[in-house]
């Protein structure tokens, strides 16, 4: 098997992705969309719809979610992208519950005026949501979901095949993200003993199950393979089973809400080894919540504040006065809301809006190439995205900062 291991920072950032500092909408008006009363809006409001988690344990990356599409929409409201039209942004909490996720998207697709949706964050919310949307023809473009077969279906690993035609993603996908982080903690960190534990849900589950099959494959050890609940907060049976096991590292596929617990009750226990997981706990809270020095996680993309493509959108967000930080997801968010607004107004060229449209914008979407903040935004044949970057970060004061020449991309 062939491994393409990491490319450093300083090599993507010198163009061999093509990153550039312009992105759609960007540069044309301010955020706060000052220059909306000189376009013609004669034709109506179209929406642009977001689900997402904006309260309970996940709504530190769902608000900065949120405010990202914002910030996209505004701008191009300001800049007239859609001529005739202004555009509304209308986010729905899903409480990262599948249940209220199909609730949020059954509410959506009832609106004619609604022209896609940005989202899920989790997985598994998305699985509800799909078949929803689809049914409406509704372009969906996720920023976060990692599940591979959201995109390629249930036997994505033997005979893929696409699901839904209007499903995108901005995310690369957990085949990729599993296996890179099994390379970093096995070939870099050394670790050839991992207890490998996960929350039973879509993501979480299926991420760990590609870390534990590539670390295998590089001659680790997993030494534990075990589940907790998504609710759990006492860990202390997982906890007793894999010490006896002595491990060197715990890999854990899941959200930060348990991650960072489970990481201080290892500590508390005597086992002072790193917990690792992917951009599910990528967030300061993880730290709040017994995240320690050391731990690791991966994400995908490269570090926004590291981007040439991501300099005008941080300082767009900042403008724009939002109250929560633009967090893991932000610059992919603002990516996913602007595809949608491009392929509106491709589909839109010289023609009115009505819901016949909406296949329409789905086939712009599906051609869409754009320079976005996060960098090249295309899509291949399954809706996935063909920008295959991701980061490893280490806990360091009271957040993740990315670890010098860790971005990079996996080929297996």
């Amino acid at each position: 098997m062939t491994r393409r291991r990491t490319i450093v920072v300083a090599a993507i950032l010198a163009g061999a992705l093509g990153l550039t500092a312009c992105g759609t909408n960007r540069q044309e008006a301010p955020a706060g969309g000052g220059a909306a009363s000189t376009c013609d809006t004669s034709k109506g409001t179209l929406i642009v719809g977001m689900i997402a988690p904006l309260s309970g344990g996940l709504s530190a990356l769902g608000l900065g979610m949120r405010n990202s599409a914002q910030l996209a929409v505004d701008q191009a409201n300001a800049a007239c992208t859609v001529p005739g039209y202004a555009l509304r942004f209308q986010p729905e909490d899903d409480q990262a519950t599948p249940q209220v996720a199909g609730q949020a998207a059954t509410l959506l697709s009832s609106d004619p005026n609604v022209v896609g949706v940005v989202g899920t964050l989790n997985s598994s919310t998305s699985q509800t949501v799909q078949p929803i949307l689809a049914g409406r023809d509704i372009a969906q473009i996720s920023p976060a979901n990692t599940n591979p077969s959201l995109t390629l279906g249930q036997n994505f690993a033997t005979a893929p095949a696409r699901p839904f035609a209007n499903y995108f993603r901005v995310a690369t996908t957990d085949l990729i993200q599993g296996p890179f982080a099994a390379n970093y903690l096995v070939q870099q960190s050394g670790k050839q003993r991992i207890a490998v534990i996960d929350d039973g849900k879509t993501y979480g589950a299926g991420l760990a199950d590609q870390f534990a099959q590539q670390a295998t494959k590089l001659g680790a050890q997993v030494v534990a393979r075990e589940r907790v609940g998504e609710r759990d907060t006492d860990f202390s049976g997982v906890i007793t089973t894999i010490r006896s096991q002595n491990p060197d590292a715990v890999y854990y596929g899941g959200e930060y809400p348990v991650a960072g617990p489970l990481s201080a009750q290892l500590a508390a226990a005597g086992l002072n080894i790193p917990l690792m997981g992917g951009d599910g706990i990528v967030d300061g809270q993880f730290v709040a919540l017994g995240g320690r020095p050391g731990d690791l996680a991966t994400n995908v993309g490269a570090p926004p504040e590291l981007l040439p493509s991501a300099t005008q959108f941080i300082a767009d967000y900042r403008a724009a006065g939002f109250a929560e930080g633009y967090s893991a997801y932000g610059a992919l968010t603002y990516d996913a809301a602007n595809v949608i607004i491009k392929g509106l107004a491709t589909a839109l060229a010289g023609g009115d809006y009505s819901q016949a449209k909406r296949a329409d914008i789905v086939a712009a979407v599906q051609n869409t190439k754009l320079e976005g903040a996060s960098g090249p935004v295309a899509f291949d044949q399954y809706g996935d995205t063909t920008n295959r970057v991701l980061t490893v970060y280490s806990v360091e004061g009271d957040n993740f900062a990315p670890i010098q020449g860790s971005t990079g991309s996996f080929a297996g």
